[in-house]
């Protein structure tokens, strides 16, 4: 369930008139998924240090579109994204509290800074059916092949961060034209682009499609563990990861409970409920039962560049695929 925010004022003024009723000091945090994650944190974190978290759980775009609504007043403390861009991006309008974890010692260089760090780590993959009548693919290319025509969903770009993380890769090692000569092979083999991630690996689920070109892992990882017929495949010619920043707004009136939120989520208990997820840990020495990063093999991605070029990007994108 999605707490709201918002506290009703009516029912805080008369809890007011009652003698001995003490408010417990609260956060708000603005959460991208998975809500299990955030609201098994935000339970953990309320049990130990008494802090009460109301936590508001959508996409990536839904909560940066509700912070931009509330720029006049905000109301968050704390904001997880899918998106490192987007903590790049308020960081640079100076809307971030500089605080750095001491819980934060084992998290990768590159996964941290002064405003913000990983909270986990998700990577792009294939996830084939086994059911279907298609071979395992191996690589991204693959899937060009006629054995999988009308076979294959992607995620769309302009609704998924971590698609749009995968385009960036791939023009990055394969370089801007056979990029685009892959997307169109693709377009030409029968490629649906239906949506957002879940919209791209629903049909692959229900058997009416076979592979998800850029699915993102750690939802596959947890379908296959529940049972799903499907295999999460990495390719060996490079993927990318799309790391999930946390970040303390400046706005805060609570700065010192937010950073203790940060250092609960960056804990060792709060890493091994990341890696329950099937997300990767931030954290390098916490152990999680799915491939980690040094077990995959890495695209670097000049984030900066490509987030500057992303509307040309999904522009070009549009173009190849068909609206």
């Amino acid at each position: 369930m999605i707490a709201s925010p918002l506290k009703p004022l009516a029912l805080t003024a008369a809890l007011l008139t009652l003698p001995g009723v003490a408010f417990a000091e609260s956060l708000t945090v603005y959460s991208a998924g998975p809500d299990a994650l955030i609201q098994g944190l935000a339970a953990d974190f309320t049990a130990e240090s008494g802090i009460r978290v109301d936590v508001f759980q959508g996409t990536t775009g839904q909560v940066m579109a509700r912070l931009e609504s509330e720029q006049a007043n905000p109301l968050a403390d704390v904001v997880i994204s899918a998106s490192w861009e987007s903590a790049e991006a308020l960081h640079e309008q100076g809307l971030l509290h500089e605080y750095r974890s001491p819980n934060a010692e084992t998290v990768p260089d590159f996964l941290t800074s002064d405003h913000y760090v990983a909270q986990g780590i998700s990577a792009l993959a294939l996830v084939w059916n086994r059911n279907s009548e298609v071979p395992q693919p191996a690589d991204w290319s693959d899937l060009t092949d006629e054995v999988y025509r009308d076979q294959v969903t992607m995620p769309d770009p302009s609704q998924s961060g971590a698609a749009f993380e995968l385009v960036t890769g791939l023009l990055t090692a394969m370089g801007e034209e056979e990029t685009w000569r892959l997307i169109e092979a693709l377009r030409d083999n029968g490629m649906i682009v239906p949506g957002p991630n879940a919209r791209a690996l629903n049909p692959v689920l229900q058997g009416a499609k076979s592979v998800v070109f850029g699915a993102v892992d750690y939802i596959s990882l947890g379908q296959q563990a529940d049972g799903e017929a499907i295999e999460v495949i990495f390719p060996a010619s490079g993927t990318v990861i799309a790391p999930r920043p946390m970040m303390i707004l400046a706005s805060t009136q609570q700065p010192e409970a937010a950073e203790r939120f940060i250092d609960f989520v960056l804990s060792e208990q709060g890493q091994a409920r990341v890696a329950a997820s099937y997300l990767m840990p931030a954290r390098s020495d916490i152990d999680a039962n799915r491939p980690l990063l040094d077990e995959l093999s890495l695209i670097e991605v000049d984030a900066q560049e490509m987030g500057a070029r992303r509307e040309t990007i999904l522009a070009r994108f549009r173009e190849v695929v068909g609206d």
